[in-house]
Order: structure tokens, then sequence, then C-alpha cells
């Protein structure tokens, strides 16, 4: 009897048209969808697919593909929002697509005029750095001994840098008084202005003999790059920096500065030591650590290889961001980040980048029109 069964299966198999389609999804019912979004989901994301709030999305136009896609994630567990959740977890197969299919059919929310208005962080930092000038010099190519240049020097570092001033970790200056009023956005701006301004040429210092700086500087390059061009963003780049800065920083680190690793070496150099890796690395060519100029249009420009592409295509699972909520956008690219959403890509992608741009990216993508 078994092996008749197992000929009789084998025969149909044989039959079966290795060509033919798997079966259609059953088509939405986009009546069924409108009373689920009467009932669950217009309190936040509108009838309409407008959201009702900040930080919001809106789904009206969204891609229908994204939109299944979403409520799979929250059904898993993959994306978290307690709603959300809770929704998607009691929602039928049936209920998901007809959801999808209705907000996907929804007119695209049209963006009011002046919103999404885009503030370069570049432009801001220029903006502050106005009062840093008299210090750190015209474009942070500093011209007094001992004041640190800040041209080209890493946006992360030097944020870093500003957080240990206010924190008393460094000795401060007069002119440290102005940090306390900066918001975050403005410390990052700041930051980028300066990483994007080019590093002047420094003479040989007074003192201290650069050929003989440069084979113990050597342990300094596994971190700080060769011939200080680091391409670490918290890592500062010592090349073309003020040498007297520089023995100062390095005997800091002996008291003061908290950095187990720099302490361990620099408590082995000698006074003269320290003044020959000085001035090594102050007569090192540098270049602008980043391009803030151009910055928010090269993401962009990155962002709509995927986004921007095919934007018709209702099976697509990426999200049109166009019209998007600012709000919603600055959020959901913070979670990229931070890793709180799951997406290798967009991890990759947003990690190097701090509140100031992806402000600046939300708002440019906010202020377009949604397609």
């Amino acid at each position: 009897m078994n092996r008749f069964i197992l000929v009789l299966a084998a025969a149909i198999a044989g039959c079966t048209d290795p060509g033919a389609k798997p079966p259609a999804a059953p088509a939405a019912d986009l009546a069924a969808g409108r009373a689920f979004a009467e009932r669950e989901c217009k309190g936040c994301h509108g009838l309409d697919g407008k959201s009702t709030a900040p930080a919001i999305p809106h789904l009206a136009a969204q891609r229908e593909g994204y939109l299944l896609a979403s409520l799979r994630a929250y059904k898993e567990r993959k994306r978290m929002h307690a709603a959300l959740k809770e929704i998607a977890t009691q929602m039928s197969d049936a209920d998901a697509r007809n959801l999808s299919a209705y907000y996907a059919g929804q007119p695209a929310v049209k963006v009011a005029p002046g919103e999404g208005k885009i503030v370069s962080p570049y432009d801001r930092g220029k903006s502050l750095a106005a009062a840093c000038s008299k210090c750190h010099g015209e474009d942070g190519n500093s011209t007094t001994p001992g004041i640190p240049g800040l041209a080209g020097q890493q946006p992360h570092y030097l944020v870093v840098a500003i957080q240990e001033y206010l924190a008393k970790e460094r000795k401060a200056a007069p002119m440290h008084a102005l940090l306390p009023g900066l918001s975050r956005v403005d410390k990052e701006s700041l930051a980028l202005y300066f990483a994007s301004q080019m590093p002047a040429v420094r003479a040989a210092p007074a003192f201290g003999d650069p050929a003989a700086g440069e084979p113990l500087s050597a342990v300094c390059g596994g971190c700080h790059g060769s011939h200080g061009i680091s391409f670490d963003t918290a890592t500062p780049i010592l090349a073309a920096q003020d040498a007297r800065y520089l023995v100062s920083a390095i005997k800091a680190y002996r008291t003061t500065r908290q950095r187990e690793t720099m302490r361990a070496y620099v408590s082995k150099l000698s006074e003269r030591d320290i003044e020959n890796i000085a001035a090594f690395y102050s007569v090192q060519k540098s270049h602008p650590a980043e391009k803030g100029q151009t910055l928010v249009q090269d993401l962009t420009d990155k962002c709509n290889r995927c986004h921007g592409a095919d934007a018709g295509n209702a099976a697509l699972v990426i999200p049109k961001i166009s019209g998007q909520d600012r709000d919603y956008l600055v959020m959901a690219l913070r979670a990229y980040r931070d890793d709180r959403r799951e997406s290798t890509t967009m991890h990759r992608m947003s990690l190097p980048y701090g509140d100031s741009v992806i402000e600046a990216i939300a708002s440019y993508y906010a202020a377009q029109p949604a397609k």
C-alpha cells in the first residue's frame, strides 16, 4: 500500500507544470481596510493617512509593500512601539493586506509652504565660529603659540573636546565661557564647520627636531594614523597642529586628561622626546576631515539611490520619504544610528552622523513634494 501511494504521488508531481506560478494573493478589500483604519489607526495616522501630530509618520501614498513589511516587523517584535505591536499582533494577514492597500491608495500629503526649512549644519557652524576666530584664527588656523588649530580636525573629536572643557577635564580659557550656551546641534555644527576647513602648512617650530620625532611617533600612528592623519572621527588629527599646544596636551595626559592608554605611553617620554614628537607632527601636511559644504547634498544623493528609485513600484519594501513628517524622519534616523531599529545598511550609513546632520537630512526630505 505504501509503495502504491509513493508511486501515485510521484505521478501527480510529474504532471504538475514546473513553470506554474503560485496562486496570487487575494485582492485587498479597501472598504475593510478603511473600516480597520477608522477603528484602530485614525487617532494617530488620520483616516486620510496624514499624521495627527509631529513624530508620527504619514501613511498616505506610502508603498503597499513597505506598509506590509512594517506591520510584519511590529508583529514579530522587530520594531519597538507598544501600541503598534499590540495592534499588529491581533491583525490577520487579510487585515494587514487590506489596511496597507487602503493607506497606499490615499492621495499623498501636500507639503505646506515653508514646511521643512533646511538649516545647513555647515552654515550654522560658520556663524558660530566667528566667536572662536579671536583665539583659534580665521577658519580655525591658529597663529598664536599654544592655541590649538581647529581647521581640518575630526568633528566627533571636537565635540568630545568641548564636552571635556565643560566637565573641567581640560584647562579652560576665558573664551570657553561661551561653550555652555551651545546646544548639542550647535556643537556638532561648529565641529563640522572647522572639520571642513583646510589646515595651513606650518613652519618648523623653534624647538624640537622633526626628524628625531618621526621614529618616536610610530606608536602614535596606531590610533592617530600615518603622519598624524586619523581616519577615525573620534581620534584627533595631529598633523599641522601647533607644536606648543601638542607639547602641553601630551603632558596633560600625565595628569588631568583621562586616557589611560595615552598616559601609559607618554609617562615614559622625556621632555626632549615630547618636543621632538610635537615638532614632527606640526610640520606634516593635513587636509579637511569632512566636506561640510556639500555633505547634506552628498548624503541625500546616496539616499535617493534607494528611496528615490521607482517611486511607482508599490511592491518595494523601501519607504518613500519625500514629504514625510520631519520629526518622524529625525526619530527614525536616530533609531537606525543607535541600532535601535533593525537595518544593517541604514545603521552603517547613519552611524557617523550627529543630530545636526540628521536634522538637516530630515528637513530636506520633509520639504520635498511627496510622490
